[in-house]
Order: structure tokens, then C-alpha cells, then sequence
């Protein structure tokens, strides 16, 4: 049987990928005042034993108002930064892949409860609620609190946010970081007319609502080593008529590229309650496949990806080079080794596990 395209190895920049298998973001809501906890140490450490090419930690708040929920992980002071250092530490002592970080501001529709209390938003004066900021005063929904549309100092708090939140996780030896452009915040905000509003050089051409975004990515690129990788997740299309759509993120996703983007992830939507989302296997995949025509960087496909013949699908015809599985991790965190025995493929596996190589896959297991 052939080498199944799916596990060969592919670079990014500085990168070296044993595969192309890479764990999504997926926030825990597990921290404590930004902070990781024993929690992430559990969740990221079995991931990291999972068999994939690349871990990348959830959605990490640049600064505290810009956390999806109070018990979002941060990375904006020295707490934040001891707590994310001590979680890697641990996961590193057993694991050598490499592990990005998704820096993240949610922008309108920060200040919520826990996903499985609700999610609903608190208000300002609630004890785990404040003021969120955005584009432009255009609440998330009737149920949100319009948020506070950021002046120039706000602009610069965010921005410098950013570049200071990438020192921090080259500091503690984070291999990539990811740019959170996508799922309705606050980048994918200002990208957007129907949450950009703003009547200055931020608002209304599509150049216009780019430019912060941009902003951000050369704050961050010029703020890391030259060899350090920097990637971006984007919605390429908010499901809604008159909004977000795939030709304007090509747009934007080549703009990108031509500053020192290392690879674009593609999801989608997430901006508004009225998107109307053809939900079904491989839905983003089509959208992966246009902005890959259109871009020389590689491109990351996600979204209800969970069979390996359908990974393998995606990759062996080039509509991706890589694709990112999350909730299929978290249900079977072996998923790239049961992928490799599926197709025929090898996975690095840890020497502690070795001896549970099944007799039918005698060269499943590289060590």
C-alpha cells in the first residue's frame, strides 16, 4: 500500500510537520483569572500524545477584556504568561511536537458565561461581565450589551496587545502563533460590514476594514523572530447576505500573504445570528479549496472533518495541505493513529504505548 498523503511531512516556515494532522483551537474555559490550570495540563497533554503534526492552544485573550468568558485562558501579564510557561513545561517533558498558540480579543461578544451554564452575555456591572469593545456600537444580538467602539488609544491597546502577547509565547518557547480572525471576533469584526460601521480608516471599504487586521499581523510579525512561524484562522464567508464573503477574504487572505503570512486556516461564519450555514461533512471545504486557487501559502481545512478516507480525500486532491480536526479530537484523542491504521500510514506514538500496537498493524507505531 502507498504512503497515504496524509501522513507525509509538510513545513511551514520553521515548522517541520510529521504529518498533516493539526489539532484545532478548542477554548476549555478552564482558567482562573486568565490563568491555565491543572485542567489544560490534562487536556493539551493528552493531545500531545495524540500522533498529529501540530497542537495549537485555544483562543488566548491578548488582553483581559478581550477573553470570550471570565474563565478564558490569557496571555497579557506575567501571571498569564508563568501559568501558560508551567502548563508547557509539563506537556514538553513527554511530547516533542510542536504547539502554536491562538492569540484572540473577542471583541462584541466577549463577557459571557460558560458555554454549558448558557453562554448568554453578563452585563458590565455582573461580576464576571465588563464593557466589551468593537469596531463600531453594534451589539452581537438583541440579548448583548452594544459594545464601545474603540477610539485610537483603544486601537493601540489592542494592537500592542497583540505584539506583546507573541513576545510573551516566543519567551516560553511557543513554536507558532495563530492570529484569531475568524467566528465573529474582533478581527473577523472589523473585517465585516455588517459590525464595521465605522465612518474613519478603519470603516467602509473593504481596503478600509482591512487595514486593522493587517495592522495587527505586522504588529506581531515584526514583534517575533524572522524564523517564527505566524499563521491566521479566517471566516471566509459570514453565511449572511450583505456580509462577509469569500471573494473579499481572498482579498485579505492575499494581503496577508504578501506580508509574511505562513499559512491561512479556513473556517467560516460565526459573525451573526442570522447566518444560515449548510452544516454537513466537509461544508468549509469548498471555501479551503478558493483560497488555496488563489494563494501560494499552505492552507489549512477544518470543519466536521472525521473520517480518515474523507481527510485523505482532502489532502491527496490538493483542495487543502493540512487539515484541523477539534471536537473529532476530543472524542477519540487517538484519532491520527486510528487514521494511520485505517490508511495504511505511520504515527510517532510514545514508548510507554508502544506495546499497544494491534498484531494487524505490525508498522503502525514509529518511535
Amino acid at each position: 500500500m502507498s504512503q497515504p498523503v496524509l501522513f507525509t511531512p509538510f513545513r511551514v516556515r520553521n515548522l517541520e510537520l510529521a504529518n498533516r494532522i493539526v489539532i484545532a483551537p478548542m477554548c476549555q474555559y478552564s482558567a482562573e483569572d486568565g490563568c491555565m490550570t491543572d485542567w489544560h495540563m490534562i487536556h493539551l497533554g493528552q493531545l500531545a500524545l495524540s500522533g498529529a503534526a501540530l497542537l495549537t492552544i485555544e483562543a488566548t485573550a491578548v488582553v483581559p477584556e478581550g477573553r470570550i468568558t471570565f474563565a478564558d485562558a490569557g496571555l497579557y501579564d506575567d501571571a498569564t504568561e508563568a501559568a501558560m510557561a508551567r502548563t508547557l513545561e509539563a506537556i514538553r517533558r513527554w511530547s516533542d511536537m510542536p504547539i502554536a498558540v491562538q492569540l484572540a480579543h473577542a471583541g462584541r461578544k466577549a463577557s459571557t458565561e460558560v458555554p454549558w451554564r448558557g453562554g448568554t452575555q453578563f452585563p458590565p456591572d455582573h461580576l464576571h461581565g465588563w464593557q466589551t469593545k468593537a469596531p463600531s456600537e453594534i451589539a452581537f444580538s438583541s440579548n448583548y450589551v452594544p459594545p464601545t467602539a474603540l477610539d485610537q488609544e483603544g486601537l493601540r491597546r489592542v494592537r500592542d496587545g497583540f505584539a506583546t502577547a507573541a513576545v510573551r509565547a516566543a519567551r516560553i518557547g511557543i513554536d507558532a502563533v495563530q492570529l484569531h480572525g475568524a467566528h465573529g471576533y474582533l478581527l473577523h469584526q472589523f473585517l465585516s460590514p455588517l459590525s464595521n460601521q465605522r465612518s474613519d480608516e478603519y470603516g467602509g471599504s473593504l481596503e478600509n476594514r482591512m487595514r486593522f487586521p493587517l495592522e495587527v499581523f505586522d504588529a506581531v510579525r515584526a514583534a517575533l523572530p524572522s524564523d517564527r512561524t505566524v499563521t491566521m484562522r479566517v471566516s471566509a464567508t459570514d453565511w449572511v447576505e450583505g456580509g462577509l464573503d469569500v471573494d473579499q477574504v481572498i482579498t485579505f487572505v492575499q494581503m496577508l500573504e504578501a506580508r509574511g503570512c505562513d499559512a491561512i486556516h479556513v473556517s467560516s461564519g460565526g459573525l451573526h445570528p442570522a447566518q444560515q450555514i449548510p452544516v454537513g461533512p466537509s461544508y468549509q471545504v469548498p471555501l479551503a479549496r478558493a483560497i488555496k486557487s488563489a494563494v501560494n501559502m499552505p492552507v489549512v481545512a477544518v470543519g466536521l472533518i472525521t473520517e480518515p478516507t474523507q481527510a485523505e480525500a482532502i489532502v491527496a486532491t490538493g483542495d487543502a495541505d493540512l487539515i484541523a480536526i477539534a471536537r473529532a479530537a476530543l472524542y477519540d484523542p487517538r484519532w491520527p493513529w486510528h487514521a494511520a491504521a485505517a490508511l495504511g500510514g505511520q504515527v510517532k506514538a510514545a514508548s510507554q504505548y508502544l506495546r499497544c500496537q494491534p498484531s494487524q498493524f505490525k508498522s503502525l507505531f514509529v518511535t
